[in-house]
């Protein structure tokens, strides 16, 4: 695979959500990463459907499954670990190490090893132990507390705990425990946990507060959606643009735009002012339809954008000039990213079944092909049938 990290070969014991997101990521830039799977079975449920996602987030993988129970299955992970320079796992506290493949038998394998942990509450602390989810983490963080209306707060989707604060964490981790030992370091151990990356996303909020520049509680401050200059208005086809119009320029500009004079709207600034100049500008903004205002806003500096659906994302004309969405086997996804201008990094193959590759696999770990064929015959490994 081309992209930065072609030099890389990432261990990912399978699990959902955060974890799985950084191993895509680094698949993104050109690791290979070898995903050690369950024995492949039908989804119990909806649910399970649900958690797990196959086309976007699994993609640019190669797939081993095992019966983790049989130590032989363990001793043939532990065989690519001895390979490998990065290793994700995300369970809770402990699972790791029952099953064998905790830090100190892996870095006895193999000493460099990075050895990544993605967990909600982290390793250590009174919650370690505990079931979460997203919701609950960013509630931790004070980052939940800050989003929503007045009366209520209001999920951010699962993007600030799983996503920023869980999965790029984690990568970034990944890559400064191993850039350590490139520089000539051991291989140790990154505790990413999902409460302390939703906080430390918070950090300039809180540095705002401290300087008494910004107010604990929701839609009182310039970017919750109290002031009248950023965030979202109604159009007249019941679309929306989003505003961002923070600066005296860009502030003008919108005004301009707008056809708005009334000098009330001088008062940016004052926070006693923004509900009568939100409510003002929200007439204004149900005069046009959405696409309609884009034109009047297109090229300018007011910071006016169309908040567009899912579906319309990759048509839009700065999106396709970026290529940011694909869409591989009519799947629209996100373009790997950022972009690199010696190493660019390219769409990897779609997300594997569970065990497409387990024979490569374990011959790479050097079985035989008699030792392989035993172990799938004993229903230790599992091969993907044909399709």
């Amino acid at each position: 695979m081309p992209g930065p990290l072609a030099h890389l070969t990432v261990i990912e014991l399978a699990g959902i959500g955060p974890g799985p997101f950084a191993c895509m990521l680094l698949a993104d830039m050109g690791a290979r990463v070898i995903r050690i799977d369950r024995p492949p079975t039908p989804a119990r449920s909806d649910l399970d459907a649900l958690m797990r996602n196959d086309s976007v987030v699994d993609r640019g993988r190669q797939s081993l499954a095992l019966d983790m129970k049989d130590p032989r299955a363990v001793e043939a992970v532990l065989r690519l670990v001895a390979q490998a320079d990065l290793l994700v796992e995300g369970y809770r506290p402990g699972v790791a190490e029952r099953l064998g493949l905790g830090p100190a038998v892996c870095h006895a394998r193999n000493p460099r090893l990075v050895y990544g942990r993605m967990t909600g509450w982290g390793q250590t602390g009174p919650l370690a132990q505990t079931a979460g989810h997203d919701i609950n983490y960013v509630a931790l963080s004070g980052a939940l507390h800050a989003i929503g209306t007045g009366p209520q707060p209001l999920p951010p989707l699962n993007l600030v705990g799983d996503y920023g604060g869980g999965g790029m964490l984690l990568a970034l981790g990944l890559l400064a425990a191993h850039a350590q030992v490139q520089a000539g370091g051991q291989g140790q151990v990154v505790d990413a946990a999902m409460t302390d990356g939703a906080a430390l996303l918070m950090a300039a909020i809180y540095g705002m507060k401290a300087k008494g520049l910004w107010q604990d509680a929701r839609q009182s401050n310039f970017l919750d959606g109290a002031a009248h200059f950023y965030g979202t208005y109604e159009c007249s086809d019941g679309r929306h643009v989003a505003i961002g119009a923070i600066e005296p320029a860009f502030y003008r500009q919108l005004l301009e735009l707008c056809g708005i004079d009334d000098p009330a709207f001088l008062r940016q600034w004052e926070r006693a002012e923004w509900a009568a100049l939100r409510e003002r500008l929200a007439a204004v903004f149900r005069t046009r339809t959405r696409d309609e205002w884009c034109a009047v806003f297109d090229g300018s500096d007011a910071c006016v954008a169309p908040v567009l659906s899912m579906e319309e994302v990759a048509a839009h004309p700065h999106n396709a000039a970026r290529q940011t969405f694909v869409a591989p086997d009519g799947v629209l996804q996100p373009a790997p990213a950022p972009r690199f201008d010696r190493t660019p990094s390219v769409l990897p193959g779609v997300a594997p079944r569970a065990g497409a590759d387990t024979e490569a696999l374990l011959t790479q770990a050097g079985y035989s092909a008699s030792e392989v064929a035993a172990l799938l015959a004993a229903r230790i490994a599992f091969a993907a049938p044909a399709a």
